[in-house]
């Protein structure tokens, strides 16, 4: 599913126009990117939590040459998904 196919199912779910399902969408992805930054948790019920995780600095290998280089520490996005999601696929 694309953005705009999603944009298209909560125009059509919320009977909105395609650009205010648009702007709400936009809203919500925005929403929870700006709390990841700040290193909170989104958790949305039945549905799952999106998190921000630390990875350490580590050494790795270039795989075309073989030749070690150091990766720097990062923050990674991760998501979990609820119990009740869990069920509802299997």
């Amino acid at each position: 599913m694309s953005k705009k196919d999603l944009i298209d199912a909560v125009a059509q779910n919320a009977e909105l126009t395609k650009e205010k399902a648009g702007v709400a969408v936009d809203a919500v992805l925005e929403h929870i990117r700006s709390s990841m930054r700040k290193g909170e948790e989104v958790r949305i019920p039945d549905f799952g939590t999106f998190k921000v995780a630390a990875r350490k600095a580590r050494e790795g290998r270039n795989p075309a040459t073989g030749a070690t280089i150091k990766i720097p520490a990062s923050r990674v996005p991760k998501f979990s998904p609820s119990k009740g999601l869990k069920e509802q696929l299997n």
